[in-house]
């Protein structure tokens, strides 16, 4: 399956949510909706992985889980990719960067939930992200508190942009951050397929 390449116009703001999304549910399309207007994006481009190398089990067919995305997931500025098989990157400060080289003359935003920036210090070349590009942090429930405890928080406590000026934070130099507490939906996609409610197909 080919996954294209998406088009972006010279000086948009683009905001990347990177995951697994296996499967993707109306949670995902909650806190982009919320990115996009806190945030004051452009585009919003989820980033449907190969592979989540913290985890080690692997996640369903790659194709089954983009037609699951695009079908919850509808709204002119977001567009679903599975860029990162096509750039052959596995971490997360390896896409960012393949794709500032493909758009010059675009922003990005790294996007993640609260409960990402709690174990942010375990991704590879975390600090590289932090010092690349802004990040926007999305409340999750009982997330708050261990995230604001983080490691990361602390160390880039003071390049921190209130949540109240949250739409300042695409066009922030790096390194900046902003955590917006949003109303949140409590769904998870490990709780969607322990119930048994997806069963993708290779597509």
């Amino acid at each position: 399956m080919r996954y294209d390449i998406p088009y972006a116009a010279p000086g948009q703001v683009i905001g990347l949510l990177g995951g697994s999304f296996d499967p993707a549910h109306a949670g995902h399309v909650h806190i982009t909706r919320e990115a996009i207007k806190r945030f004051g994006l452009d585009q919003l481009w989820w980033l449907v992985s190969p592979g989540n190398p913290l985890k080690s089990h692997g996640p369903a067919p790659m194709a089954a889980r983009i037609a699951q995305a695009r079908a919850v997931m509808e709204h002119p500025r977001v567009k679903i990719t599975g860029i990162e098989a096509r750039l052959g990157t596995r971490y997360t400060a390896q896409t960012i960067a393949a794709l500032r080289r493909l758009y010059p003359a675009q922003r990005f935003v790294w996007l993640m939930g609260a409960d990402n920036l709690a174990q942010f210090h375990l991704w590879q070349d975390w600090k590289q992200i932090m010092q690349t590009v802004p990040v926007g942090v999305l409340a999750r429930p009982g997330e708050r508190i261990s995230a604001r405890m983080s490691r990361a928080a602390s160390l880039y406590g003071s390049y921190r942009i209130a949540g109240r000026h949250s739409g300042a934070l695409a066009r922030a130099e790096a390194p900046a951050w902003c955590f917006v507490n949003v109303p949140m939906m409590d769904v998870s996609s490990s709780a969607i397929r322990a119930a048994g409610a997806w069963s993708p197909q290779a597509g």
